[in-house]
């Protein structure tokens, strides 16, 4: 019951928080340089959530070896992403690369 009561608690906080930028969106209005850095925002949660996967792939010892999937894809990913600023391609060529590699070598 206690998990149960936990999870509910963590659902309505969690919705709460969210429904009220959804309110306070329309009478909000960033300017300056708070509104350039907000466009920042989404690149540093893709890297804060993309960058321990590749660098710990198993969560526990760094793995910077050429021969990781990982590192592979991560790299293929980037030279796409430089080259064609498509985030669709980026995905796929990253992935396709992953899952070769893995397929390959593994």
């Amino acid at each position: 019951m206690n998990e149960a009561l936990l999870i509910s608690g963590m659902a309505a906080i969690t919705f709460f928080l969210r429904y009220v930028m959804f309110l306070l969106h329309e009478k909000m209005e960033f300017k300056g340089i708070f509104k350039q850095a907000l466009g920042y925002v989404p690149s540093a949660v893709l890297s804060a959530i993309v960058l321990p996967a590749v660098l710990f792939p198993d969560g526990t010892a760094l793995n910077l070896s050429p021969s990781s999937p990982h590192i592979v894809g991560f790299m293929v990913s980037l030279i796409v992403g430089i080259l064609m600023r498509n985030v669709l391609m980026v995905i796929f060529f990253g992935m396709g690369t992953f899952i070769l590699w893995q397929n390959l070598f593994f």
